[in-house]
């Protein structure tokens, strides 16, 4: 029986990962390996030791056929930049990661409360938009809808039940085309998930889909998976813009919401179409109520990373989407969902 503390992982991603450990700290041994929660993306995460210190290794899954070639730039220059954790190598070719490890601790624990956790995001987001800028990739209303059709295209749901989100979609990326704003470097996933707080800061991590890009995009990201009051909300705006938002940029911010939820919406229909591909089209677009929806998550009768979790979240979404309902966030497990308790 092999020793190799990463056999989880295919031949070829094995050798790759002692290529970059070897690369990072040479000849020092490496213990206490221990497999992490990769996320939604499929990434394999390891943490380890060696010297006395923590570190993570983190190797990519299958590329999306949206992958953003541009990831591994935008990573170094956030960790240059002290927005992510200092990097130790970078294979882009293997698509392999080694940097420091960050302890994660209850955001709850923050001083100063949820308050001072909203504001202290968005300080972070300003400093990200005022930094250097990303690479371009694509403009975000052109990914949503190539997300939302591979969705259509999967045979989720009935033939015609998703087109009345089609036809909407296609009116707001004619609405957002005709008043585009300048862009700047955006994380584009900054869920509750990507926040670690190591007890004295916050830092945002899994950069795989940061590149320039319209800069309310990560503002309307955390209004839904951090902000949800009125109260954080605002504490959030200002902290972000510096002052209260004009009515100009709050209009924007509808748009950009809009779009945001769906993008989110294509995410957990892609994961649950994924999970079982020979499932019948459901003929049911329904979605349940916040407060149901969190009963069922404490209850454990929807399991986090669940074919069903991803299709109820997906479908709450999509609600949020059309009607303006509230949307489930972004953390099925809830270890986020106290932080918006008044």
């Amino acid at each position: 029986m092999s020793n190799d503390p990463f056999m989880a992982l295919s031949a070829a991603q094995r050798e790759a990962v002692h290529s970059a450990l070897a690369a990072a700290f040479g000849t020092a041994s490496v213990t206490a390996v221990t497999s992490l929660a990769g996320g939604i993306s499929g990434a394999a995460v390891f943490r380890f030791e060696t010297g006395g210190r923590r570190y993570v290794v983190r190797v990519e899954g299958i590329p999306s056929p949206l992958r953003n070639p541009h990831q591994y730039t935008c990573l170094r220059m956030a960790a240059d930049a002290g927005l992510a954790p200092r990097l130790h190598h970078v294979d882009e070719s293997a698509r392999v990661v080694v940097m420091d490890f960050v302890e994660r601790r209850p955001l709850l624990t923050y001083a100063g409360g949820k308050l001072a956790v909203v504001q202290a995001l968005g300080q972070l987001l300003a400093r990200l938009q005022a930094g250097p800028k990303f690479p371009c990739f694509v403009d975000y209303p052109d990914i949503v809808t190539r997300l939302f059709n591979h969705v259509r295209r999967t045979g989720l749901f009935a033939p015609g039940q998703l087109d009345l989100c089609a036809e909407r979609m296609s009116r707001l990326a004619e609405t957002y085309a005709a008043a585009p704003l300048g862009h700047v470097s955006s994380h584009n996933d900054p869920v509750p998930q990507n926040i670690l707080f190591d007890g004295v800061r916050l830092w945002l991590i899994d950069w795989e889909s940061a590149y320039r890009n319209d800069p309310l995009i990560d503002v309307a990201i955390l209004l839904d998976g951090v902000a949800r009051s009125p109260e954080l909300e605002a504490a959030l705006l200002q902290a972000w813009h510096g002052r209260k938002p004009d009515d100009g940029v709050l209009a924007r911010l509808t748009l950009i919401r809009a779009l945001v939820r769906l993008y989110y919406t294509g995410v957990m229909l892609s994961a649950a179409a994924a999970a079982d591909r020979h499932a019948m089209p459901d003929a049911d677009l329904s979605a349940p109520a916040l407060a149901t929806f969190r009963q069922a998550v404490q209850a454990g009768r929807l399991a986090p990373g669940s074919r069903e979790s991803f299709l109820v979240r997906g479908k709450m979404f999509l609600s949020s989407f059309l009607a303006g309902s509230e949307t489930p966030g972004f953390d099925d497990t809830l270890t986020f969902s106290d932080l918006n308790k008044s």
